[in-house]
């Protein structure tokens, strides 16, 4: 039988007009059971990069690159051993160069007698879904990995969205603030939902706010709350929409000497210059009140070292 014949008599046995399958949107085909292409539309031309006269009664090798026409060789043969319908997901390379997840759906065409005589199939771009899938699955590996980290921090880490309801905490945070809350994470993995309000001193929820409302993108301060020193650190992820906290206990046992020497080495610096201002007012060297202030330092430096 001709590819002429062939196609009318496909023509006749669906009883479609040619001529809207040829304007329609996504690619068509139809190829014998030897793999011969005697129908396309023009949306197939133009993944293939051929014209129709040009593809029609030719094999697959001979109008994509052989790797792509082994595969689609494969699964035809699959097709007509099993005589299901096929709908699977593959990569292709259009004529541009540039690669497509497509969905692949093949049916066998069968004659008056149930023989087979081809198969009819069709091309979905899926490119973009599949896409988005993998940012989503990227994004929920990331959220995983996070999270993990988070929980290794021994730091209280807490992050609220703009309606000052956390997002996520570890359990740093929980035991910091206290109270049930330690239980409380255990069937809530990171208090999530939980409303910040409940739970912090107002200072940090202030703090919050005002990070909120200026865009700043971090605020420092210490403050007192249930008899421990804490240094609270406020900072931007998503500006005026999520933030987080870093909230360390300075008076915890387990602070190292540095930080604590450190400590002292900034109050040293933050009041220098007004030591500096009363020393002269005083009549004093001011290379003798920094002398001073040093020798505090080395002390405190000192009295931590025997603690230890």
């Amino acid at each position: 039988m001709t590819a002429n014949n062939n196609s009318s008599e496909i023509k006749n046995m669906l009883s479609i007009d040619f001529k809207i399958v040829d304007q329609l949107p996504f690619p068509v085909f139809y190829r014998t059971t030897e793999g011969i292409v005697e129908f396309c539309n023009q949306a197939f031309c133009r993944i293939i990069g051929l014209s129709s006269s040009l593809i029609a009664g030719r094999q697959l090798s001979d109008i994509m690159p052989h790797g792509q026409a082994d595969f689609f060789s494969i699964k035809d043969k699959e097709l007509l051993s099993a005589g299901v319908d096929q709908h699977y997901e593959v990569s292709l390379k259009y004529s541009d160069g540039e690669e497509h997840y497509v969905l692949v759906t093949k049916t066998l065409l069968r004659d008056e007698h149930g023989e087979n005589i081809g198969i009819i199939g069709s091309i979905a771009d899926i490119s973009e879904r599949k896409n988005l899938q993998n940012l989503l699955a990227e994004s929920e590996n990331e959220k995983l990995v996070s999270s993990t980290m988070l929980q290794k921090i021994r730091a209280g880490i807490v992050i609220v969205d703009s309606n000052l309801k956390i997002i996520d905490s570890n359990l740093g945070f929980a035991k910091l603030v206290g109270g049930d809350n330690e239980e409380l994470f255990e069937t809530i993995p990171g208090l999530k939902g939980a409303d910040l309000e409940m739970l912090v001193p107002g200072v940090i929820v202030d703090m919050f706010r005002s990070v909120f409302e200026s865009g700043e993108s971090r605020i420092e301060r210490d403050i007192t709350y249930q008899n421990k020193l804490l240094s609270v650190g406020i900072v931007t992820i998503h500006k005026n929409q999520v933030a987080g906290a870093l909230i360390r206990d300075l008076s915890a046992p387990m602070l190292e000497r540095a930080e604590i020497i450190e400590r002292a080495k900034q109050v040293n610096r933050k009041n220098m210059k007004t030591v500096q201002q009363i020393a002269y007012l005083l009549g004093e060297n001011a290379a003798q009140t920094e002398e001073l202030l040093n020798s505090i330092i080395e002390s405190q430096k000192y009295n931590v070292e025997e603690t230890q």
